[in-house]
Formats: structure tokens, C-alpha cells, sequence
């Protein structure tokens, strides 16, 4: 498979000033994976270590910080000498071993010429729970669920992806249909690694259902496990409120939807113990389209998304049936899965999540863009309806230079706004930026 974060990992790599890397993201999106393949792609050598299943080198780390007695200790368990240039060490489950995860400080400070990659599952927890962290320190990157693109790629349609990357319209327009039927089925079946390969391997949607819901299961193990145990129901109300919250017409959390009479305050360690695990995305509501977006920020104002379309849909039980009735698969329940899916594509490649709404929760955007000095309204349309007019409504009062319409329609620049298929937005984007 290949993924976007290489190309990031290649410029880590090559830093002047090059940190030891800490790598985040949720459990099962492919963190181990590309760090093994990445070492076997750009070093001559790679040093696995897993925290989890060797105790030998957890004990290495827990008596000092010695830098030469580790490195001496990394030797032993690579079988010899290596050459720090042409070797890339990877510490994984490195919550397991905390100490392990401080030593990255020392190994800047005093050892730079090792590169060094970590990554752990739930270590967005571990570090909110106040593990000693090497704070400015060590580099970090995001690994989210592969997106649209990469999804296209995995499934052979090299093509049909570089039309996107390289923006040629009328392509991409000529091949409408086979991008929406490449869509409909990323819908289904998300990005997850896992699930993917399985796609690829079987083209059985039913056995991608079933990877889609031992991951949930194994996601509500996680609570169990290593959530404080006073938390753990409310972690399970959260998330299994998620798909009726998407499928209200106002999608904007309620915490009363949980429970009668329930208030944010009792609500908020679940959902940061959620956030911390990369299990949710929250699109925050801004009072005023304008820069820096985060000024008008309000924090108990939200949406909250799941990681992945494709665990949306096997959260919802939605039906393999959808992938044969046109364009259902993209108005289910109220078009939550579009918004879902621009959503997670906004938030891979790097963008924050906001949206606008009046106080009355009127002429709602789904999302505004920062780009520069200027804000960029998005509206999201799943369903052949395109009339935008709080799209509209919102252009004609505050004049941004440019407006996006995304939907299954055709690429086509109109007077006031450009509409932008589903499946090239982030493409489109990454030029405009």
C-alpha cells in the first residue's frame, strides 16, 4: 500500500535538525506497518524493538539515561554494530516502557545522529494521563485511516489517481462514473488498512463487515482496559451515540441525546478519552468566519465524527444493498456518511474542522476552510438537490473571494462558486493552497 505520510517521513529524514519522530494516530491504522516499510524503503538497516513483548529492553530503559550503555544494549539486540546513518530504529508500543519514551530527549540532546521513530497504541492517552514526556524534544506525525486516494491506489487504479493529483478537469469529469463507483465502495468499506487489504483480497463486502466489527469490538475492549473505570459507561454512551447524533438534521452534539438531563460537564473525560485515542474528530463551531478561525472557536459548540466512514457504516449496521442502489449509499441517514467522509479527507491531509452556523442554528456551512487570509465556505451536498442557499446566503453577506460546493456533480467554475466532486476535494485543495 501506499501511503501519504512517506513523503513526509522522507523530509523527517532529512532534517538538519532531525528529532526523534513520534508517530500518532488510532489503533490498527497502519503505524507499525509503515514504519517496518519505511525502514526497508529509505535505510540499509532497521532495529524493531517492541516494548510489549521484550521485557529485556524495557528493563534497559528503566535504569538510567545512559545514552552509550543503551545504545550498546540496542546493539546487542540488532546481533552487532550498525551504522547510525544507514540504520533507522524503531521503538513501538513505546508506552509500554515510559521511560523508554523520556530517553528521546536525551537521545536529541546527546546522540543525534540516531534516527528514531516511536509509535504505541492509545500513547495519546498515555500522554494526556502525564507520562514524562520529552516536550519540544521530538518531532510528531498524524497517521490517520488512508484516505480516498490512497484507497484508489491500493485497489490498482494508478490512472485514475493521477488524474486527481494532477487536476485535469476534463478527465476527471470524462470518468465520472468509475470515480463515483470507486467512491460508493470507500464508502463501504473505509479506510482501515485491515480492511482494505481484505477488500482486495476476497471482494467480499460481508467479510469487510466482519473486519469492521471486530475492530469496534476491539476499540470497546480499549475502554475496559485502560479507560479509568469510573469513566468507562460514559465512554460507551459517547460512542455509541454517534451515528443518531449524525443523523439528526442540526448534527451538532447534544449531550441531552444520551441521557435526560445530562450536562457537558459529566461528559467531558469520555469524549477527551475518545479524542486522545483517535477514535472521534470534532468540528468545532465558529461564531464569526474569520482569521485565524480558532479566535471564534467554541469549544462546547461541536460535531463529532468517528474516525472512519467505513466503521461508521458498520456502526450503523448499515446493508451491503446500498452499494446497488444508485446513489443511496451517500444520502444514508441524511447524508451523514458524505459529511463523514469530507470530514475525515479534511482532516488527513492536515486541516482543522469548523463549521459555521447563526445562533439559531440557521444557514449552517458544513465547513470553513482557512487558506491564508481568507476563510473558504464548503457545503457538502449528498443528494442530486445542488441548490446552495445558505451557501448563498453566507456569500452574500460576508464576500469571500472563493466558495466550494462538493457533491457528486461534475467539476464546473461558476460566477460565485466552484463545485468540486466528492472524490477530488482534497486534490482541488492542495492546489488552491
Amino acid at each position: 500500500m501506499e501511503r501519504n505520510l512517506f513523503k513526509s517521513l522522507d523530509k523527517w529524514k532529512n532534517k538538519k535538525n532531525r528529532k526523534p519522530l513520534i508517530i500518532q494516530g488510532a489503533r490498527q491504522v497502519g503505524k507499525t506497518w509503515i514504519m517496518r516499510e519505511f525502514g526497508k524503503r529509505y535505510y540499509k538497516n532497521t532495529i524493531y524493538i517492541n516494548f510489549d513483548n521484550n521485557e529485556v529492553m524495557k528493563k534497559v530503559f528503566e535504569i538510567d539515561f545512559d545514552i552509550s550503555r543503551i545504545v550498546s544494549a540496542i546493539k546487542i539486540e540488532n546481533g552487532g554494530d550498525f551504522d547510525p546513518e544507514d540504520t533507522l530504529i524503531i521503538f513501538d508500543e513505546i508506552q509500554e516502557a515510559p521511560k523508554a519514551l523520556s530517553s528521546l530527549k536525551y537521545f536529541y540532546e546527546n546522540a543525534p545522529q540516531y534516527a528514531i521513530i516511536a509509535a504505541g497504541s492509545l500513547l495519546g492517552v498515555t500522554l494526556h494521563e502525564g507520562t514524562s514526556f520529552p516536550v519540544g524534544k521530538v518531532d510528531f506525525l498524524h497517521l490517520y485511516p488512508m484516505d480516498f486516494r490512497e484507497f484508489i491506489l491500493a485497489l490498482g487504479e494508478e490512472e485514475l489517481a493521477r488524474i486527481l493529483k494532477d487536476g485535469n478537469y476534463e478527465l476527471v469529469n470524462a470518468y465520472s462514473v468509475r470515480y463515483i463507483e470507486l467512491l460508493k465502495k470507500y464508502f463501504y468499506v473505509g479506510g482501515m488498512p485491515e480492511a482494505v487489504q481484505t477488500y482486495i483480497d476476497t471482494d467480499d463486502v460481508f467479510e469487510v463487515r466482519q473486519i469492521q466489527k471486530n475492530l469496534l469490538k476491539y476499540y470497546e475492549e480499549d475502554f475496559s482496559k485502560h479507560a479509568p473505570k469510573e469513566v468507562i459507561p460514559r465512554i460507551m454512551m459517547v460512542w455509541n451515540s454517534i451515528p443518531a447524533q449524525l443523523a439528526k438534521e442540526n448534527r451538532k452534539f447534544m449531550y441531552g441525546s444520551l441521557r435526560k438531563g445530562a450536562r457537558a460537564k459529566e461528559f467531558e473525560m469520555a469524549i477527551q478519552w475518545l479524542e486522545d485515542a483517535g477514535l472521534i474528530l470534532k468540528s468545532y463551531r465558529i461564531s464569526k468566519p474569520d482569521i485565524p478561525l480558532i479566535a471564534y472557536m467554541e469549544m462546547n459548540s461541536f460535531k463529532m465524527f468517528m474516525l472512519d466512514v467505513g466503521l461508521l457504516g458498520a456502526k450503523a449496521d448499515l446493508s451491503a444493498r446500498v452499494l446497488l442502489e444508485g446513489s443511496t449509499i451517500f444520502e444514508e441517514f441524511k447524508g451523514a456518511l458524505t459529511e463523514q467522509y469530507v470530514a475525515e479527507q479534511l482532516k488527513a491531509s492536515g486541516r482543522g474542522l469548523y463549521y459555521y452556523s447563526t445562533e439559531n442554528s440557521s444557514g449552517e456551512i458544513d465547513f470553513i476552510l482557512q487558506q491564508d487570509l481568507e476563510c473558504v465556505p464548503i457545503e457538502v451536498k449528498a443528494s442530486e438537490n445542488l441548490r446552495a442557499k445558505s451557501l448563498r446566503s453566507f456569500c452574500d453577506k460576508y464576500k469571500p473571494k472563493k466558495a466550494i460546493r462538493t457533491s457528486m456533480s461534475n467539476y464546473r467554475k461558476e460566477d460565485w462558486l466552484t463545485n468540486v466532486p466528492l472524490y477530488m476535494l482534497i486534490d482541488y485543495l492542495d492546489r488552491e493552497d
